[in-house]
């Protein structure tokens, strides 16, 4: 195979994965690569540690709005509802929205969410304990983050699971199980705005100590946000903030059981679960890739790139740059130091990564403790998508509490 030869737009490709070996290959032979599209079109992929930094850091060259984040055209028509989204927008823009909830994801408010977070994961342990078996996703994985992000918003727990199973639809574009067709993803859409509107009636009646709240009563240039601006951030939380958690999560426990020696490591010495995170995320990180569109002519390692084109950003590729990895294909959970991409670089840094950072900690410090000897008892199944790097399901089983050991983590 030749650089250029993949199809990388198209999700089928990643239907076990990335494509370890031909990212391999092209950071050694082809780093800023032309591919060719089935529909004629194109796109550059950027397959370095570095060079993913440049296109990140540089958002006056590469636009996040032009074009949108993710690898397929927006239709013209739904441009303008795409920029209202803090992930599709650029400076000066970009900063003033981040700002109205940049305070609720401070390290400080983090920690002092730890306490109920810690309460919550217990709770989940304790569901599933004494069954033996379960899914991990379902049962445990999704249901933290969208426990967390919800109530942070201001969401009532009798629509959890309908926030829930609406992010599913967004996020699950190229997978026939979730999206049916591009219409559905629409549907999807529309309902999550129409929640939204719900809820922000709810709050200018009732204001709370909560993200819907501070959004609402917050200002960009000494306006208050529109309705399109409101509906807007809330799809954003609500998706962002419980999708990319769970798919970290299950890929950690996904890791740490194809890596016996590893997993063993964490259990005897269970202070290594937050390196252990970080290269969970380094190894396997739950986004894929992001798109940039060039708003001038540049030049990237001798490659000519045009105006309007599209230049994707390759995660799991830069993850493993042996320039910047020492045996990067290699899963070490005392990986040290671990600088990894995982939450993007730049003005664009994910604004929710010491949240998922606590939640998996504490996930996993309650699992561990709880649950020693977990395992996969089967296969995931992954999502359908160059986008996310979703686990749709993954059974596992374990001695139920009360008849085996347990393991001391720290509190």
């Amino acid at each position: 195979m030749r650089p250029g030869d993949m199809l990388l737009s198209d999700a089928a490709t990643f239907a076990d994965g990335p494509p370890d070996d031909y990212f391999r290959l092209l950071r050694r032979e082809a780093p800023v690569c032309w591919h060719e599209e089935r529909d004629g079109g194109g796109h550059w992929a950027i397959t370095r540690y570095e060079d993913l930094k440049t296109v990140s850091r540089n958002n006056v060259l590469f636009s996040s709005a032009r074009g949108g984040t993710t690898l397929r055209d927006i239709p013209p028509e739904h441009l303008d509802g795409s920029r209202a989204i803090m992930l599709n927008m650029d400076p000066p823009q970009h900063v003033k929205y981040r700002r109205l909830v940049q305070k609720g994801f401070t390290p400080r408010m983090i920690t002092q969410l730890s306490p109920h977070v810690r309460e919550q994961a217990g709770a989940i342990v304790d569901d599933i304990a004494r069954r033996g078996e379960c899914d991990f996703v379902a049962d445990v994985a999704a249901l933290l983050p969208m426990q967390v992000i919800c109530q942070m918003v201001g969401v009532d727990e009798t629509d959890w699971q309908a926030i829930y199973d609406l992010s599913n639809r967004l996020v699950g574009f190229d997978d026939p199980e979730l999206q049916a067709s591009p219409l559905d993803g629409q549907l999807a859409s529309l309902e999550m705005f129409q929640y939204a509107a719900k809820l922000a009636e709810q709050k200018k009646q009732t204001p709370a100590q909560d993200l819907a709240t501070a959004l609402l009563d917050g200002e960009v240039d000494g306006d208050k946000l529109s309705d399109l601006d409101f509906n807007s951030f809330f799809l954003l939380l609500a998706v962002a903030g419980n999708e990319t958690t769970r798919t970290a999560s299950s890929h950690m426990l996904r890791l740490l059981d194809a890596h016996p020696a590893q997993f063993e490591r964490v259990r005897a010495d269970p202070k290594l679960i937050p390196s252990a995170i970080e290269e969970s995320l380094r190894h396997s990180p739950p986004l894929i890739h992001f798109r940039r569109t060039a708003s001038q002519d540049t030049e990237l390692r001798g490659q000519h790139i045009r105006e309007g084109d599209r230049v994707t950003l390759w995660y799991p590729s830069a993850n493993r740059d042996e320039d910047v990895f020492r045996d990067g294909d290699t899963f070490d959970v005392g990986r040290s130091p671990n600088d990894h991409l995982a939450f993007g670089v730049g003005e664009h840094f994910c604004l929710g990564a010491s949240l998922a950072r606590l939640e998996l900690v504490i996930l996993f410090e309650e699992l561990l403790r709880r649950l020693p000897d977990i395992a996969l008892d089967g296969p995931p199944r992954r999502l359908r998508s160059n986008f996310v790097a979703g686990v749709k399901s993954m059974p596992v089983r374990f001695t139920p509490e009360g008849r085996g050991a347990s393991v001391a983590v720290p509190g």
